[in-house]
């Protein structure tokens, strides 16, 4: 079993940039596909972003495409979510997710359902 912790949230001006980080410990990283997922206030959690298992791909939604870039780290068993160009839009509780899918399984996994693991979220607040 993995444990996640998210950091790296805050307040941004709109068209600013920040880094989220993902830090796991229990177990490595690559033996899941991740994602970060958002939820803003009285909305259902969003897909924004997942890096399959083997690192090779990544997936994202129409509304971060281009802006958001999701990477992983092995050695330091820690996922990143770089937010540019940030819009009011953006602003949500952000969560890093992992699902224990084999190593072939290389797709795009966006839906909560298919996640097992959640951090506890760190909050982005961009203002206009």
């Amino acid at each position: 079993q993995v444990q996640l912790v998210e950091s790296g949230g805050g307040l941004v001006q709109a068209g600013g940039s920040l880094r989220l980080s993902c830090a796991a410990s229990g177990r490595s990283l690559t033996s899941y596909a991740m994602a970060w997922f958002r939820q803003a206030p009285g909305k259902e959690r969003q897909f924004v972003a997942t890096i399959t298992r083997n690192g090779e791909s990544t997936y994202y939604a129409d509304s971060v495409k281009g802006r958001f870039t999701i990477s992983r780290d092995s050695a330091k068993n820690t996922v990143y979510l770089q937010m540019t160009s940030l819009k009011p839009e953006d602003t949500a509780v952000y969560y890093c997710a992992g699902a224990p899918v084999c190593y072939t399984c290389n797709y795009a996994y966006t839906g909560v359902d298919d996640y097992r693991y959640w951090g506890q979220g760190t909050q982005v607040t961009v203002s206009s």
